[in-house]
């Protein structure tokens, strides 16, 4: 009779096992299903803001072709969302950058809507001009009143927090100069009569980045590809980055206008260069400008 109670004790025991396996094993195969499941929905959200960036670029595009010379505002923040677009690529994804992406996306859609609507009154305006030949001086004062105050509304808008818990560059802006013995600086666009490259930015306001010293990454990469000035590597995670110049500052909770000088290696080639401003690894603005 005893046996009979062991062996009835050991049934009951490996029933329990039982349970207890098959439970951790179904607990565990859920488990794995929500999560992939999850990072599918990521990965299907990433590709939305993505979607997006391109239909807001596609947008500038068309107003920026719709004149012959192109409203520098519009140039440059088709530049920012490339930028951004460039920078979504190469993301983790992961809910954290995710919604960072997703707010820069949401500010950079209310700074289109401004600066389309400002786009489309000042070509009203151009077609109006070429048309009223008798009041040519008048509405060519009324444009430059307009275009100043588009300026000055612009330089606000580069003030707007991007909700991002990193400092961004706005405004970028590369060429070349001419330095005079006595310390004078004179813009060209000659190749060979360029000394240095100039490159200027403005460090746009935020205020969820505390006050302290920062610094940015600048990269100015010549006709032939070559990265210029220092050509120095650093690397963020598994990116490497080779660098023209750290680009270091006080920021103190405001916009901040930035200038720095990138020397070449020798005599500067002709053709088109690209300037992009990093914070670490991420591409924070890019812009370019052509030598001739």
């Amino acid at each position: 009779m005893e046996n009979n109670k062991s062996n009835t004790g050991l049934k009951v025991a490996l029933g329990i096992a039982l349970v207890l396996f098959l439970g951790t094993g179904f607990y565990t195969m859920n488990l794995y299903k929500k999560s992939n499941e999850t990072q599918q929905e990521l990965t299907e959200e990433k590709q939305l803001v993505m979607n997006d960036l391109n239909a807001m670029a596609k947008q500038y595009d068309e107003a920026i072709g719709e004149n012959e010379i192109a409203n520098s505002n519009l140039v440059e923040a088709r530049a920012r969302i490339q930028g951004l677009i460039d920078s979504l690529k190469i993301s983790e994804t992961n809910v954290k950058s995710l919604w960072r992406y997703k707010k820069k996306y949401m500010s950079l859609q209310k700074e289109m809507d401004v600066l389309l609507a400002q786009n489309d009154s000042l070509r009203v305006e151009n077609s109006y001009l070429a048309t009223s030949l008798d009041s040519t001086r008048v509405r060519l004062e009324e444009r430059t009143i307009f275009t100043d105050s588009l300026l000055v509304q612009n330089n606000a808008l580069a003030e707007v927090v991007e909700n991002a818990s990193i400092l961004g560059a706005v405004g970028l802006k590369g060429f070349g100069v001419i330095e005079r013995t006595s310390g004078k600086l004179i813009p060209t666009e000659r190749a060979s009569r360029t000394d240095k490259i100039r490159v200027c930015f403005t460090v746009a306001k935020n205020p969820l980045v505390p006050a302290g010293d920062e610094e940015l990454y600048v990269q100015v990469i010549d006709p032939k590809n070559n990265t210029l000035g220092l050509n120095e590597q650093i690397q963020f995670g598994e990116k490497m980055l080779n660098y023209s110049i750290i680009s270091k500052f006080n920021y103190e909770n405001a916009s901040l206008n930035v200038c720095e000088f990138v020397t070449g290696n020798g005599e500067f080639e002709k053709g088109r260069y690209v300037v992009n401003v990093f914070n670490e690894k991420d591409l924070v603005s890019t812009s370019e400008f052509t030598l001739k």
